[in-house]
């Protein structure tokens, strides 16, 4: 296994790459979310109905996440850009455990520092009420419903990640299914759980707004989630099966991991 300085010195432009993923993924999160649902914006005007700016709001963000994993550092880190990925493919054997820390340390700071570039972008705006720093709070059934529904889409994500990568002749439409699932999620299940999948993503909004409602729910069930569609994928595949940990290895750059591919 490699020293901590060993995974520093050879793998470090990967980890920095999960990062701006995610940094990326936040400020695309917070401008969407502001122009179509801050009161003062034309677009929220212009669109009087919740379901259509949800729904629009999905969309910009299934196509960015779409965007980040064929983009080249997505093909690169493997575009997990998730702690709760990262832990599902750790516990999968294809990933080195130092390898895994540093993603989810890079995931959480890079989180953060996309959603505080997009606050000074932003202004004041992005603090009003109805942004509020794109906060993940359950909905109006509580926080028992939201952590079911965040079980089940971050299973339902994780399990056709699985399917999809795995599979020579599918591996290059994995990102495309993933954004559509999130495009899916943010308009169908956000009501209930404010659609996070992703511990990193809520701790950025939770620390900008300080507000921290049942934290728990967002840091707990896409772990438990995605652990669980690991563990049925190798139950029913076998852990043979599980190739890769990258999102999207149909590409010529290198892979950190351990890598079926390769061979």
């Amino acid at each position: 296994m490699p020293s901590l300085s060993e995974s520093l010195q050879r793998h470090w432009p990967e980890y920095l790459m999960e990062a701006a993923g995610l940094g990326i993924f936040m400020i695309s999160a917070a401008l969407c979310t502001t122009v179509l649902e801050y009161p003062g914006s034309p677009l929220h005007e212009m669109i009087p109905n919740v379901v259509v700016r949800r729904v629009l709001v999905g969309i910009a963000m299934g196509l960015t996440a779409v965007s980040l994993i064929y983009s080249p550092w997505g093909k690169r880190s493997g575009a997990h850009l998730n702690p709760a990925v990262t832990a599902a493919f750790f516990r999968l054997g294809k990933i080195e455990r130092l390898d895994a820390l540093f993603y989810v340390v890079a995931q959480v700071l890079g989180g953060l520092a996309g959603l505080i570039i997009a606050a000074l972008a932003i202004g004041m705006a992005i603090a009003d009420p109805t942004v509020n720093y794109v906060v993940t709070v359950p909905g109006p059934y509580g926080a028992a419903i939201a952590f079911v529904a965040e079980v089940v889409i971050s299973f339902g994500l994780m399990f056709v990640v699985l399917l999809m990568s795995n599979m020579s002749s599918l591996n290059a439409w994995t990102g495309l299914f993933a954004g559509c699932l999130v495009a899916v999620y943010i308009s169908l299940e956000a009501p209930l759980s404010g659609m996070s999948i992703n511990p990193a993503r809520t701790f950025a909004s939770a620390v900008l707004a300080h507000c921290w409602t049942a934290f728990w729910v967002y840091l707990i069930a896409p772990l438990f989630g995605m652990l669980f569609a690991a563990e049925c994928y190798v139950r029913l595949k076998g852990t043979h099966c599980v190739l890769c940990a990258k999102l999207h290895h149909d590409n010529s750059v290198r892979c950190i991991f351990r890598c079926g591919y390769m061979s």
